[in-house]
């Protein structure tokens, strides 16, 4: 199982259009059957997942679409 800071690290440095285009991005480098856990939740897919993150702010705009707000991911 996957912690969300995995996913966040993985936005580093990349814009997505759609949470949609995220989700895909998620499944393609961890694989379909993967889980998540954060510090809050756990046994999330990817959507899921993307879904929390977007409720916690975890999100800022780009030039197209958004990516990872990185002053918001905790190092614990």
């Amino acid at each position: 199982m996957a912690h969300g800071h995995d996913v966040l690290h993985m936005m580093e440095g990349n814009s997505y259009e759609t949470k949609e285009a995220l989700v895909k991005a998620i499944v393609e480098h961890f694989g379909p059957d993967e889980r998540f856990h954060t510090c809050s939740a756990d046994g999330m897919d990817a959507a899921q997942l993307v879904d929390m993150l977007e409720r916690k702010g975890k999100f800022m705009p780009a030039s197209a679409g958004f990516t990872v707000d990185s002053s918001k991911i905790c190092n614990h």
